[in-house]
This record gives structure tokens, C-alpha cells and sequence, in this order.
């Protein structure tokens, strides 16, 4: 909105010359970090209570550890006032003409969906279980594909379908029409790994808030000529917007995480992980780093991993190689008290952003 009232009004020599300030990227990304973080501290009780007033409380699953049992009726779906907070951020200092703000929308809009119908059948049948597992990942498949298909009809500029490696100077690979099969794992894989890491009090919300500030710091590189061309990055003039997004989830994590933090008030439940997780992802396929959000999600990596090798050891020996997971479950069934487990892996999230920037120099 402030955005749209200096290209409405600002003239050079006329009055209301102080709206180029709106214009600054710098100015509008603080301004979006502010704004996310002020809705969801200010807002939050009243969330909190609005929950609790309508009975959505978490459901715990029964095979979980003991320790958790307690948390069963904590307010779920905190997500909302998430997205809500970042959604009117971006309204007021986006520029809402731009192609990836457009495609941010589409994924907080449809993965929102998503995860409130999961979270609600969660509550109304009262298990663990909500949205069948191949209904959701059709879902996710299906967004994917419609990310894909904006992408790549942007303009001839765009490398739409060029995936580009990390560390490895002008080493890339144009997948054309191939490149669908990329966009569909990195989002599905991304979406459903953060969602898997949301089970302890601030885990999930404190890494993706990590993770989120790593890729505004690259979505403004990337953005800019001069330091995309220094650091042998794709420019991509489009991705400037994207660093208002991305610091967006930032503020608003952060301003979510002051309710989220041991012990939790609020539970962001599915519609809050499922749809960060595919923003993340969202963001990255954008500024062409589907490769290197490995590195900045290997929290969500090693979540989601852990689970995998589970499952397929049962599977095949019918031993587990670990005490449950996702793995954050196995550290406190070795009797990791939770707050130590959650910082340790923000401190984990955090080394491997800043190992991911560094990265960037080595190209």
C-alpha cells in the first residue's frame, strides 16, 4: 500500500517527494519486519483466547513421549495469526505488481488451506491423523506445478528452468520442461520437513525464522546487479520483493515465537508449519536455490531424513535405528530436557545459514 502511494503520488519536483523513501528497499524491509512482529505480539492474546474460547486444542499422539501428554488441549492453529501477520505486511510495503509477490500469495492462500482443513479434522476426529497423507501431497504436487507453470512464462530473462549448483563457479543445468520434477520435490519435501520438525515448543517457528532471515539476505544479493554479479549469482531483478517477503516471516516469527517459546501458549499446528515450509521452499525456487536451502533447512533435512530411515529400517529389519522420531523425539527419550534440545538445534539452524552465505563468497 505505501509502496502503491509513491508510484501514484511521488513526483520529483512535487510535494510529496519524501514518498520515494517508500521506495528504498532497506526502509520497506524494516518496515515489514516491524509491522509482522507489532501484529503478532499485540494480536496474539487475542488469538490465544479466541482458540480456547472455541475449544481447538492440540491433540498429542499416543505414541509420543510421556513428557507431551501435558500439552494436550494447548491452543492449536496459531499459524493463522502467522500468516495473517506476514499477509498484512505484505499488503502495506509489497509492490503488489510483482510476479513472485503474486506467487507468495498463492502459496499462503492454497498451503493455508491445506493445513486449516488438516488442523480441523485434527480437532473435530480428534487424533493426530487429519488430511490423508496421499490427498495432501496430491495437493501440494498440484501447487507445485501451478509454480512452475507461472515461472516459466514469465519472460525469456527469467532462467525458469535453469537449476544452479552452490560453490561451483558457472556450473548450472537447464532441465527444461524437466525442471517441474525440482519445483515438485523441493516444495513437497520442504512443506511436509518443517511440519515434521514442529514438535517441541519453538523448534520449528525459531528455524524457519533462521532460516527465512538467510533468504532475505540472498533474495537482496540476488536482487542487486552488482553484488549478483560479484558473487556469480543469477540477477534477478524480480527478487526484490522477495527480501520484503522473506523478513516478513521473520518479524512475524519472531513475533509468534514470543507465545511459541518453552513452555508454548500456543501451537502454530499445520497451517502455520505447512505453509512457512512451502514459502521457504517457494522462495528458494525463485531465487534459484532450490540446491542450497539444503544447507539452510538441514534442520528440516535431518527431521525429515530421520523419519525416512525409520520407517524404512522397521520396514525392512523390523528394527528402529532410533528411539522414535522425528529425531528431536529420540533426544528427549535420552532424557534431553526440551528447552536444551530446542536451542541446540536453533544454534544448529543458525551455524548452517551463515555456513550457507559463506558459500556464497566461494563461488
Amino acid at each position: 500500500m505505501f509502496y502503491l502511494l509513491y508510484q501514484l503520488f511521488y513526483q520529483p519536483e512535487g510535494l510529496l517527494r519524501f514518498l520515494r523513501i517508500f521506495r528504498s528497499i532497506t526502509f520497506r524491509t524494516g518496515g515489514a519486519i516491524v509491522t509482522a512482529f507489532l501484529i503478532s505480539i499485540i494480536f496474539g492474546p487475542f488469538f490465544i483466547r479466541h482458540l480456547k474460547r472455541l475449544n481447538f486444542g492440540q491433540v498429542i499422539r499416543d505414541d509420543g513421549p510421556e513428557s507431551h501428554k501435558s500439552k494436550a488441549g494447548t491452543p492449536t492453529m496459531g499459524g493463522l495469526f502467522i500468516l495473517l501477520s506476514i499477509l498484512i505486511s505484505l499488503l502495506l510495503w509489497t509492490d503488489l505488481s510483482n510476479t513472485f509477490v503474486l506467487i507468495s500469495f498463492i502459496i499462503i492462500f492454497l498451503v493455508g488451506i491445506l493445513g486449516l482443513t488438516d488442523d480441523l479434522l485434527k480437532i473435530k476426529m480428534k487424533n493426530s491423523k487429519g488430511v490423508i497423507a496421499k490427498i495432501k501431497i496430491t495437493f501440494q504436487v498440484l501447487i507445485a506445478i501451478l509454480i512452475f507453470i507461472i515461472l516459466y512464462r514469465i519472460n525469456h530473462n527469467y532462467p525458469s528452468t535453469i537449476l544452479y549448483f552452490p560453490i561451483l563457479k558457472n556450473v548450472h543445468l537447464n532441465l527444461g520442461i524437466f525442471y517441474v520434477f525440482v519445483v515438485i520435490i523441493v516444495f513437497t519435501g520442504s512443506s511436509n520437513a518443517v511440519n515434521l520438525t514442529d514438535g517441541l515448543d519453538g523448534l520449528a517457528i525459531g528455524s524457519t525464522t533462521i532460516a527465512f532471515a538467510a533468504l532475505g539476505i540472498i533474495s537482496y544479493l540476488t536482487s542487486h546487479v552488482v553484488f549478483a554479479k560479484y558473487l556469480n549469482l543469477p540477477p534477478i531483478s524480480l527478487a526484490t520483493e522477495l527480501t520484503v517477503v522473506s523478513f516478513s516471516c521473520f518479524g512475524a516469527g519472531l513475533g509468534f515465537l514470543w507465545y511459541n517459546s518453552y513452555p508454548a501458549q500456543v501451537f502454530m499446528g499445520d497451517v502455520g508449519s505447512l505453509t512457512l515450509g512451502a514459502l521457504f521452499a517457494g522462495i528458494a525456487i525463485m531465487i534459484k536455490q532450490e540446491i542450497l536451502i539444503i544447507v539452510i533447512g538441514g534442520i528440516f533435512v535431518l527431521e525429515a531424513l530421520s523419519v525416512i530411515m525409520q520407517v524404512g529400517s522397521f520396514k525392512l529389519s523390523k528394527k528402529r535405528i532410533f528411539k522414535m522420531a522425528p529425531i528431536h523425539h529420540h533426544f528427549e527419550l535420552k532424557g534431553i530436557p526440551e528447552p536444551k534440545i530446542i536451542i541446540r538445534f536453533w544454534i544448529i539452524a543458525l551455524v548452517l545459514s551463515l555456513f550457507a552465505l559463506v558459500t556464497l563468497k566461494l563461488r
